[in-house]
């Protein structure tokens, strides 16, 4: 026959696993769980639930009627899913949310866009001064200034706040970047939404276009190796040495912003998403034209555009540079003839060789005779002069006999 106390041993640890299970079930529950529960009694300041803790929760009627409800609109011993607000308020209450707990799909939503790298557009419905608030389902999503398209820089703090209110109301694409449920952190992000967009404009595009074709577009930006211009939604490039036949130091002596041009499409490059346009491809060749224009021994007038330690780059019309060798430049072997020269300079020099399939034509200095120098310099001269004379006469013209803006005019 069994003792009583071997009896009751096999009680006291079956009561003991029940406690330490309730007990982990109960550490379990943390601020921001999403938790199913029973409905226990209803009144008019809200809801008594059972979620199997320690003790009933409070679902207030102010949480509630956020969710366009009343608590008539519940029952007793009715299953709900309600989110942990509070595990102890100042009075001792466990608060639950059914308005929170109703946004827990949104929440999952917003998990699967992060994951998956989905776009949502969304409508900016608020603002602060650390960026704007977007609207997602029943949530609302944090865009940081930081984050927000064609925020101007620069701004002061009202101005930017009076920039950020003004967007109230648009529709926007975002990226969602971060989501933390129990913080209730939802992150977006409308630049890289953007980006993404842009990157599935260009994709669309570089199985759009075809090369050997011509494209209208807008300039949409410079820099020091070219020019981009916007194709429709994506950008391609001009690459400096495409801007035109002849040497360009900077994209801006040839574009501007806001141009509109029509290019080349040069190249397609599908693996690397590049898009290489082409304006001088539109433009005739002038080298084409140098065998009819020049010939070796003939005089003609350049300007040097770029000083090298071994020569001089010449412009020559029509968008011709040819090159003036340290050389040709003087006969004098002792000295550096680079010193007495300048960009910008007209020069007089003798062609002494062309290669027009290689784009390539060579001039000199030192073969111009001195009577031909002192022709052409004198000629200078008098081009200078009567440039001055003209200016002079325009200075001391009588004003014209036009009535001013502001004076009548007889119609008599």
């Amino acid at each position: 026959m069994q003792s009583e106390s071997a009896v009751r041993a096999p009680v006291e640890e079956m009561d003991f696993a029940v406690l330490l299970e309730e007990s982990l079930a109960e550490s379990k529950i943390e601020r921001g769980d999403i938790v199913s529960g029973t409905v226990l009694s209803i009144d008019s300041q809200g809801l008594i639930v059972d979620i199997g803790w320690k003790q009933d929760g409070i679902v207030t009627r102010g949480d509630i009627e956020r969710m366009g409800m009343a608590t008539a609109d519940f029952q007793v011993d009715a299953e709900i899913d309600v989110a942990v607000v509070n595990l102890h308020d100042s009075d001792g209450n466990l608060i639950l949310s059914a308005a929170q707990a109703r946004q827990n799909e949104d929440w999952k939503r917003a998990e699967e866009f992060m994951n998956n790298e989905t776009l949502w557009a969304g409508e900016i419905v608020d603002t602060n001064k650390g960026g704007v608030i977007v609207s997602f389902g029943h949530l609302r999503g944090f865009v940081p200034a930081s984050h927000v398209l064609d925020l101007p820089r620069g701004l002061k703090e009202d101005e930017r706040l009076a920039h950020l209110q003004s967007l109230v109301g648009n529709e926007v694409s975002v990226k969602v970047i971060e989501v933390n449920r129990k913080r209730r952190r939802l992150v977006f992000s409308q630049l890289e939404a953007e980006q993404e967009n842009r990157a599935a404009r260009k994709e669309a595009l570089l199985n759009e276009l075809v090369e050997g074709t011509t494209r209208k577009g807008v300039v949409s930006g410079l820099c020091d190796f070219g020019a981009f211009v916007d194709l429709g939604g994506a950008d391609g490039l001009i690459h400096i040495s495409e801007l035109a036949w002849h040497r360009v130091r900077h994209p801006s002596k040839v574009l501007a912003v806001g141009d509109e041009v029509e290019v080349f499409v040069l190249n397609l490059d599908a693996q690397g998403k590049r898009i290489g346009l082409s304006l001088k491809r539109l433009q005739p060749n002038p080298w084409t034209l140098v065998d009819d224009m020049y010939h070796i021994g003939q005089l003609t007038e350049g300007v040097i555009s770029r000083l090298e330690t071994f020569g001089a780059f010449i412009s020559l019309e029509p968008g011709i540079e040819a090159l003036l060798h340290v050389s040709q430049m003087s006969a004098n072997s002792e000295e550096n003839p680079l010193r007495h020269h300048y960009e910008g300079q007209k020069l007089l020099m003798r062609i002494i060789s062309i290669e027009s399939d290689r784009q390539r034509l060579g001039l000199s200095l030192t073969e111009v005779t001195a009577a031909e120098m002192a022709q052409w310099e004198e000629r200078q001269l008098e081009l200078v002069a009567a440039a001055a004379e003209a200016a002079q006469r325009e200075a001391e013209a009588p004003e014209s006999d036009m009535p001013a803006e502001d004076e009548p005019v007889s119609t008599e």
